[in-house]
């Protein structure tokens, strides 16, 4: 059973990972991503701007975890990608696979953000500590990691 939301408000960890887990003994392994808004001394970015078309995105998600599924036998999953305006420090997405063993969770955690990251309809915009906004472009190196699976 997998639970996938885009939503504006931050999502809690440990109550996510307590919900994918709730009675559970069969639950051998659980991967975990939490990907957060960086700021460096390099970049400068203060916030990210997400942006998405709602029924979309949701149906895009879907797809990706239903691919995971197909791939991994997994016991469940939670995809959480928040949206709108997020400064530096703020949580961005949450995956959580869980599976009977290690391996199926941890591969199928990088698959989803792999290919969440190049294949689900959603749009960046940095804002800099200078004021100065930027939307971001796809980056090869994305390709590439989706490309693996």
């Amino acid at each position: 059973m997998a639970r996938i939301s885009v939503q504006t408000e931050d999502f809690d960890i440990g109550a996510e990972f307590a919900a994918l887990t709730a009675g559970r003994t069969d639950i051998g392994g659980i991967g975990c991503f939490v990907g957060t808004v960086r700021a460096s001394a390099q970049d400068r970015v203060a916030a990210m701007t997400l942006e998405h078309y709602p029924a979309m995105t949701e149906r895009a998600i879907a797809r990706i975890v239903e691919e995971a599924e197909r791939r991994w036998e997994l016991l469940g999953c939670t995809v959480i990608h928040r949206v709108g305006r997020l400064t530096a420090g703020e949580n961005i997405v949450l995956v959580l696979a869980a599976a009977s063993h290690r391996q199926p969770a941890l591969d199928a955690t990088a698959f989803l953000i792999d290919w969440l990251k190049t294949k689900a309809p959603f749009w960046k915009k940095e804002e800099f500590a200078d004021g100065a906004a930027t939307w971001v472009e796809a980056r090869a190196a994305d390709d590439a990691a989706a490309a693996r699976w």
